[in-house]
């Protein structure tokens, strides 16, 4: 009877071990190298096994004719368009649905409710106007006036917090188009206060606000072939899924206001100054910006306000998802003109006063420099213009990101704001390829648009300056987020509202798993042709995770499941332990092992100091052959920082352990002729076992005794057999002093501590921590570029 309950707890378990691996097909319960098989959706006419778009693949379509209102005195945009929605798909549709993405502010609204909000410490008056202001919400939210037909005729709709359903009078046929309207207003929001990515910030020095507005108008949500209507809530995390099509729009503002928008304006000779035009015909011609509306003049308008006078400003855009704008009178607008394989684009920035040190030295000569190398990466840049605001934000819409960058009052700035506004420039710019052209589902998939562009972000900032300090993209830079506790982490592989670690798992660990298909698995010409033929194929379209997945493999020729698994589908860490050398010779004596063993420490108690490896030593392979960097092209992009050399920050040294020739054991002897056969080889088996899980290329670094260095690199597939502990065994022609794995962090590695042979005392982070402290000087107080001023003045 004991025996049966065993057995029969055995097979209950086992069968429930069965069907956890049945349920979760890319679990790395099973073995991390089988096909990803049932975990992607089948094949069929829409999408093809290849990851291409099928021969029945089909969108829909809607386009927008919008006229509105921005009300400055009373914060309020008022709207009415005429939505024309074409039904491209095999079915037939009752009922339509739309999205109000401003009722994420409206009172009662699922997404005011249901996230945590935690008192920070120390608390902040921020942080209690921004709670109080959330508890009183009543004027905010969209406010439907009407919905009819095109004859005017109302038709029934439904709100649904941030949807809205809209049922038609009779089923649409596919093939066949729909006309209706919506009339609307609402409150905009004050965005620094409440969050958000649409609104105004007020400017408490002279009173006047900048304008951003995005998400404003009813938008069409996404039918698809795989999942139907989307009409997924916002809540402020996941993004966007929408529908291409073209876009007429006319905005009232008040008359000395400067709009930044999708599109191109229609009436530029109307809304601008005849000499502001004359600037504008300059600059469409000009290699270099041209500023079209001065500061002079921003400043100007600024000291007399015209809110009661209005002039409208026209644009049209065609074949893009959303359409955004900017307005205020504080802005300083400059502009030039961007050759893109044979097309001139126009390059522009619109920026306050505050922003203006930064972003008229680089805000649109950024801009132009993402276009150029995504474009490379990517597919040509198809759009007439690409533009930067400065609205102390990061916000990306079709032709126009919203960024940040101010400066101090007296215009310098540091070093990490410089970074960072460029960084950010680059990223929102850059959001034009993905999602606004490659057309991914946020809502559900936020690494589709963030992590793949943060890769090529990564890519544009190296090729920007040497040594770029770029945040995101190197493997290294995902080693503090993949040593979390698991209950921290998730797949990549997540739904975007579900992500605990958004910033990590969203934007740096797919970059970073990019950064590693290319440099360390495929190389870069295999990567880059499959990069660019999913940029080709799915250009306008819209592409799910499987559609990528399977173009990288199909255009390169390799089987990149077990990449798939490990990086996107689960959560383990890359740790690769070399836990043994066994070193051997043969001669006349026979096999002789050699030992490495610690030598005493030459250097006494005076350890020499250590510098930290720069940045650089790690990005060095993510660099082409010869690069021209942007500021060497462009010596204008040369500030204070070019020229600034911090301080040398150095750390204690760890204990060193130097190699020494034991007698070792003799091994069976071999005749005198077997042993000329192997003179002067070197023998080396090392033992390396996945301590993380994730499996992963093999890089080893040989470091031999006469001061040369050699790198060699084993496929991931050494794991296939054994996921847990692999050995192996290299012949060498010269005596080895030691090995390292993974020596410019290239995969990701958690743990360097067990990378080499002969193993060496490291510093701990607390270590270097005080070694940095120690370095860096007690005087803090304002940036390197300030007290440079203060020196000279």
């Amino acid at each position: 009877m004991r025996t049966a309950t065993l057995l029969l707890v055995f097979f209950c378990v086992t069968a429930g071990f069965a069907q956890n691996i049945q349920n979760n097909p890319a679990s790395n319960h099973g073995n991390k190298f089988e096909q990803l098989g049932a975990t992607l959706p089948d094949a069929n006419g829409y999408r093809t096994a290849s990851g291409a778009p099928g021969h029945e693949y089909w969108q829909q379509r809607a386009d927008y004719q919008i006229s509105a209102r921005l009300d400055e005195k009373d914060l309020r945009l008022h709207g009415q368009e005429t939505i024309t929605y074409f039904n491209n798909s095999p079915d037939v549709l009752t009922y339509l649905w739309l999205q109000l993405d401003e009722n994420e502010h409206k009172p009662g609204t699922e997404s005011n409710n249901f996230n945590e909000s935690p008192l920070e410490t120390p608390l902040t008056d921020f942080q209690l106007e921004r709670l109080d202001f959330r508890n009183n919400l009543a004027e905010y939210g969209v406010h439907i006036e009407s919905v009819t037909d095109a004859a005017g005729k109302a038709l029934p709709y439904t709100v649904n917090n941030t949807m809205m359903r809209v049922d038609l009078p009779k089923p649409l046929q596919p093939k066949q188009k729909y006309v209706f309207k919506i009339k609307w207003n609402y409150k905009i929001v004050p965005r620094l206060k409440v969050g958000g990515r649409g609104g105004y910030e007020l400017f408490e020095g002279d009173g006047n606000c900048v304008f951003t507005i995005s998400q404003w108008y009813p938008r069409m949500c996404v039918y698809s072939d795989y999942q139907g209507w989307n009409n997924k809530q916002f809540t402020g995390r996941g993004e966007f899924a929408l529908v291409f099509g073209n876009f007429s729009v006319q905005m009232q503002v008040p008359a000395d206001h400067v709009i930044a928008s999708t599109g191109t304006c229609q009436n530029l000779s109307e809304v601008l100054t005849p000499a502001q035009f004359s600037r504008w015909k300059t600059a469409q011609h000009s290699d270099t910006p041209v500023e079209v509306v001065t500061l002079e003049e921003a400043k100007a308008r600024e000291l007399k306000p015209e809110q009661d006078r209005y002039v409208t400003w026209k644009f049209q855009a065609e074949n893009v998802r959303d359409f955004a704008w900017g307005s205020s009178r504080k802005f300083v607008w400059d502009a030039m003109s961007q050759p893109v394989e044979g097309k001139d684009v126009m390059c522009m920035s619109f920026y306050p006063k505050e922003a203006y040190s930064l972003y008229s030295r680089y805000s649109t000569k950024v801009v132009a420099h993402t276009l150029r190398t995504y474009s490379k990466y990517t597919i040509p840049y198809p759009y007439p213009t690409a533009i930067s605001v400065e609205a102390s934000s990061g916000m990306e819409y079709p032709m126009i990101a919203f960024n940040y960058g101010r400066t101090e009052p007296d215009g310098t700035y540091s070093a990490r704001t410089k970074h960072g506004m460029i960084s950010v420039v680059i990223h929102e710019v850059g959001h034009n390829f993905f999602p606004m052209i490659i057309n991914s589902d946020e809502r559900q998939w936020s690494w589709m648009d963030e992590g793949l562009n943060t890769f090529v972000q990564f890519l544009t900032e190296q090729a920007f300056d040497n040594n770029y300090p770029s945040s995101r993209g190197p493997a290294h830079k995902i080693i503090d987020y993949m040593s979390m506790p698991a209950s921290q982490l998730e797949p990549i592989m997540t739904n975007s509202e579900n992500i605990v670690q958004f910033g990590s798992n969203a934007y740096a660990k797919p970059a970073a798993a990019l950064n590693i298909l290319r440099e360390t698995v495929m190389g870069r010409e295999l990567f880059d042709y499959a990069f660019k033929e999913y940029a080709r194929r799915w250009a306008f379209k819209h592409p799910a995770p499987a559609d990528f997945f399977r173009t990288m493999e199909d255009a390169s020729g390799v089987d990149l499941d077990w990449f798939w698994r490990g990086w996107f589908y689960d959560i383990q860490p890359v740790d690769i332990s070399l836990d043994s050398v066994r070193a051997f010779t043969v001669g006349s004596e026979g096999a002789t092992e050699l030992v490495a063993k610690a030598a005493e420490n030459p250097f006494g108690d005076d350890l020499p100091e250590r510098t930290i490896p720069a940045e650089g030593l790690y990005q060095t392979r993510n660099r082409e052959s010869g690069m021209h960097f942007l500021v060497d092209q462009d010596t204008t992009l040369r500030d204070f920082y070019y020229y600034y050399k911090p301080e040398k920050r150095t750390v204690p040294p760890g204990e060193p352990a130097p190699t020494g020739r034991g007698g070792g054991r003799k091994l069976d002897k071999v005749s005198e002729a077997e042993a000329a056969k192997f003179a002067g080889k070197f023998y080396y088996e090392l033992t390396l076992s996945n301590k993380g899980g994730l499996v992963m290329p093999i890089i080893l670094q040989w470091n031999y005794k006469d001061g040369s260095s050699e790198m060699e690199y084993i496929s991931a597939y050494i794991w296939r057999k054994n996921e847990s502990k692999v050995a192996k065994t290299f012949v060498k022609n010269k005596e080895v002093a030691s090995i390292q794995v993974d020596p410019f962090k290239e995969t990701a590695d958690i743990d360097e501590r067990n990378q080499i042979w002969p193993s060496t005392v490291q510093p701990s982070r607390f270590e270097l921590f005080k070694g940095r402290r120690a370095n860096r000087g007690t005087n803090n107080k304002g940036n390197p570029m300030q007290k440079a001023l203060q020196q000279k003045n």
